[in-house]
């Protein structure tokens, strides 16, 4: 299917992976069509300002102004204020790209002045000319905590400071409870013809916006087909932690344990050509394809394949079942 005027995609998304799908969705979809929730449970507070890694993953992929090497970060970035701040004794171990930094200096300027984070988004997403909506998934701060052997570690604490070299045992999404959905998140679903849960980390990405208040709720009863990609090929992940957590976790590292992980809220689930042989596992409608994204075209390939997959009557097949308890949000 090609995209046609009228069709309304919502992804789900948070690092790498969620932002070369949102790419290429944007490349399949007319300019305005797409919706893309990102997580917050990665944001934290560095140098007395707000970041905001996965919004930020988003707005430049979309862009067009990402590092094409990292997935992350500016195209041609330099580090002057992050050098001199290391020879001031300051912080250096999360690096701060010097144009990158423009970004969390204004960003940071607006929280103060009391501005949304939804708004703080829209007006950055406009400053880079993007059509594509991009929503936090709440204005309220929520921190995904990693409960490890070494102790409790805040996500990027883990993930950059420590490399994800200790053993995660579970995670919390703290502030989660108390957290909103949005009226902007709240009415893109509302709206949606697809639902698409990008190849993310289901744990660290995924799971942080299904947390928030009605958001899972709301997506479960959305009529519109849901898709989740899967970030597992081959048994390993294509980026980031997530089949490291699986194994520390108990589970199997396979794509079937994330579509069991989603179960109650699919419609159909993505493989990879590499995982065929699973097929017969899931009790989903599946799309076997080549899931790798290398560059724009591969993205938009994989966009509409997605696309095509959900127009084939996917929504009317019953939900895989049965899933996992979910993790738990915490106050």
């Amino acid at each position: 299917m090609q995209a046609s005027n009228g069709v309304r995609v919502v992804a789900l998304a948070g690092g790498v992976g969620g932002a070369k799908l949102a790419a290429g969705l944007q490349a399949a979809l007319p300019a305005g069509a797409l919706t893309v929730v990102v997580n917050t449970g990665d944001d934290f507070e560095h140098w007395g300002l707000t970041i905001c890694p996965d919004i930020d993953t988003v707005l430049y992929n979309l862009a067009g102004l990402h590092n094409p090497e990292t997935g992350w970060g500016r195209a041609g970035e330099t580090f002057a204020a992050l050098e001199s701040m290391s020879r001031i004794g300051g912080e250096e171990w999360f690096r701060l790209g010097d144009r990158d930094l423009a970004t969390h200096l204004r960003r940071s300027e607006w929280l103060r002045q009391g501005v949304t984070l939804t708004e703080v988004t829209e007006r950055l997403r406009r400053s880079l000319g993007l059509a594509t909506a991009v929503l936090p998934m709440c204005d309220q701060p929520v921190r995904t905590l990693v409960h490890t052997d070494e102790g409790d570690l805040p996500f990027q604490h883990y993930f950059v400071r420590r490399r994800c070299e200790p053993c995660v045992l579970d995670l919390s999404y703290v502030g989660a409870d108390a957290a909103q959905i949005t009226p902007a998140v709240a009415a893109a679903l509302a709206r949606a013809d697809v639902i698409v849960f990008c190849p993310s980390n289901p744990y660290l990405s995924i799971d942080p916006i299904l947390s928030i208040g009605a958001m899972r709720d709301l997506v479960q009863r959305s009529r519109a087909p849901k898709i989740a990609v899967s970030p597992i090929v081959g048994g390993r992940a294509l980026k980031g932690p997530a089949a490291k957590m699986m194994l520390e976790m108990g589970l199997d590292v396979s794509p079937v344990t994330v579509a069991a992980h989603y179960a109650d809220l699919l419609t159909g689930f993505v493989l990879d050509a590499n995982d065929a042989a699973l097929r017969e596992r899931l009790c989903v409608p599946v799309l076997v394809t080549d899931t790798i994204m290398t560059d724009l075209p591969s993205k938009a390939r994989l966009a509409q394949e997605i696309l095509a997959f959900a127009a084939d009557g996917v929504a009317n097949h019953r939900a895989y079942s049965p899933k996992p308890a979910p993790l738990r949000p915490q106050p």
